[in-house]
């Protein structure tokens, strides 16, 4: 759990590298490439078969465009704007955007008081980390609304996935691999024509390539294997608690590494959030978790 909350925690830092030379959709795209090679190996390894009906395809595709690639550009060009720490703090939003889906379009979950209570600590959580009183404007309000945007993408990927695609008998590494191919083939087509042709990756700096071959190979493809490993062996509301974990380390890797500054009220505003996620989920191990964790 720890592991997992340090490798989506720092996976900000390397977008903040990544976008500082490549367009954020090469880097979205680096990143969904380097996992999904990750993951064809792990799946070789393993024998894991991947789907053959068509319309399993085409759920997984749904997740692999509005769960993936989606919000892996979003936070690229939302961290263009913003400090990789904030972006971590507005991931942290992604269960409060879960429930409401859930509630309302796939009626896959109930809707009570406390889990009212928690969506509006949460909501209000987050007008505090805009600093709203301040009034609200420029570039960096439209990199925090592409987080936030990015985090509510996660809010209707997570309650599909378990609607459409966790009954499934297909393990969870083939469905992650559909995904991610989904996802790589989508932005392999997409990002050269928005940004005019392809960057030249020879002249990129060794820290650019590193920062996106670690986002790939450890942020997105380790990551789901050990986040499925996680909810095999902790159950998924034990394993949704690294949605507490995410924020920290985003924070503390964004303020030593990149020196980057926080307001008073953003951290302020983030613990109200996670205190409102807590409140809306539930923290007792052994109930139903609204979501399975927290993304990347």
């Amino acid at each position: 759990m720890l592991a997992l909350g340090a490798i989506w925690g720092s996976s900000f830092l390397f977008i903040k590298i990544g976008v500082a030379e490549l367009p954020p959709m090469f880097v979205a795209l680096g990143r969904v490439l380097g996992g999904v090679l990750a993951l064809l190996i792990v799946a070789g390894i393993t024998r894991a078969r991947l789907p053959k009906e068509l319309r399993i395809w085409g759920h997984n595709a749904f997740v692999g465009v509005i769960g993936i690639a989606a919000p892996f550009t979003l936070f690229s060009y939302g961290e263009q704007r913003v400090s990789s720490l904030l972006a971590g703090i507005w991931n942290s939003m992604t269960p409060l955007f879960v429930l409401p889906i859930a509630v309302l379009v796939f009626r896959t979950e109930r809707l009570t008081g406390r889990r009212l209570a928690g969506l509006v600590l949460g909501f209000t959580g987050a007008l505090v980390i805009l600093g709203v009183w301040q009034g609200v404007g420029g570039s960096s309000l439209s990199g925090q609304l592409m987080c936030l945007g990015a985090a509510a993408c996660y809010g209707v990927a997570i309650p599909y996935t378990r609607k459409f695609i966790a009954p499934r008998p297909e393990s969870g590494l083939a469905m992650s691999v559909v995904q991610l191919l989904v996802a790589t083939v989508v932005l392999g087509v997409i990002a050269p024509v928005v940004n005019g042709g392809f960057p030249a990756v020879l002249e990129l700096s060794a820290a650019v390539v590193v920062s996106v071959a670690v986002l790939g190979v450890i942020g997105t493809g380790l990551a789901f294997v050990i986040n499925m490993r996680n909810i095999r062996l902790l159950g998924a509301s034990a394993a949704s608690m690294v949605t507490y974990i995410i924020p920290v380390f985003a924070t503390l890797i964004g303020v030593l590494a990149l020196n980057e500054h926080l307001a008073w009220y953003q951290p302020v505003g983030a613990a109200i959030v996670l205190l409102g996620v807590a409140v809306a989920q539930g923290v007792h191990v052994g109930r139903r978790s609204t979501t399975p964790g927290g993304e990347r």
